[in-house]
C-alpha cells in the first residue's frame, strides 16, 4: 500500500517558514502545523488544557485556555516539571500528527511543519527534510521588527534552536527566503519535484 512521501520543514525563527509552509498548501500539499497543533490543544476546551490545569494548578485562564506566562513561570528551571509537561503534551502532538497522515493517506505528498524538528529527533519521521534559511541579518531584521520583540528575547529563542549552519548541513532540501518570493516559490516547486519523481 502506497502512502504519501513525508517531507519535514523546519527552520529558524524569522527565516520565513510560515510563509512557505502558505506556498505548499497553495499547491494543494496538505501541511500539519505543528505549533498550530499545540495551540489548540492548550486553548479552551483543548485537549491538553484539562490535564495541564490539574497537573499544574493556577497555570488555566478564566476561558479555560492555558495561561502560557504562568505554565513557563512554573516549568522554568524546573526539570522535573518540565518533563512532566512533555509526557502529557507530546502524546497529544504525536496522535494529532497520527489522525493527520491517516486523514491524508492518499496524497502523494504531506508536510509536517515543525519548528524544532531537528532538536526532537523528529527528522528520523520524515522521508526528506526541507530547511527554509536567510542570511543572519535579514533573520534578526525580520524578528526584531516584530511586535513586543527584544534583543534579549531574540537571543534567548536562539539559543534553544539548532544553529541555521547546522540546520543546513542536515538537509535534504534549502529553501532561502531572501531573494523574494517568486525566487522562494521557485524552489517549493523544485522540492515537490524532487521528493514526489517516481524512484528509479
Amino acid at each position: 500500500m502506497s502512502r504519501p512521501v513525508i517531507l519535514g520543514l523546519t527552520g529558524s525563527i524569522g527565516m520565513g517558514k510560515s510563509a512557505t509552509a502558505a506556498m505548499f498548501r497553495a499547491r494543494g500539499v496538505p501541511v500539519h502545523d505543528a505549533d498550530a497543533c499545540v495551540h489548540a490543544l492548550y486553548g479552551p476546551g483543548g485537549a491538553a488544557a484539562a490535564a495541564i490545569g490539574e497537573a499544574f494548578p493556577g497555570t488555566l485562564s478564566p476561558d479555560g485556555s492555558v495561561d502560557r506566562a504562568a505554565l513557563r513561570a512554573t516549568v522554568l528551571g524546573e526539570p522535573d516539571r518540565l518533563r512532566r509537561l512533555e509526557s502529557l503534551v507530546h502524546p497529544l502532538v504525536a496522535r494529532a500528527r497520527d489522525d493527520f497522515l491517516a486523514t491524508h493517506a492518499a496524497a502523494p505528498l504531506v508536510v509536517l511543519d515543525v519548528p524544532l524538528l531537528f532538536e526532537t529527533g523528529g527528522e528520523a519521521g520524515c522521508d526528506a527534510v526541507a530547511v527554509v534559511t536567510a542570511p543572519p541579518e535579514v533573520q534578526r531584521a525580520r524578528v526584531l521588527a516584530r511586535p513586543g520583540m527584544t534583543e534579549e528575547a531574540f537571543a534567548q529563542i536562539l539559543a534553544k534552536q539548532m544553529p541555521d549552519a547546522e540546520k543546513r548541513r542536515r538537509a535534504d532540501h534549502l529553501i532561502e527566503t531572501d531573494r523574494g518570493f517568486p525566487h522562494a516559490e521557485a524552489q517549493v516547486d523544485a522540492v515537490i519535484a524532487a521528493v514526489t519523481k517516481p524512484a528509479g
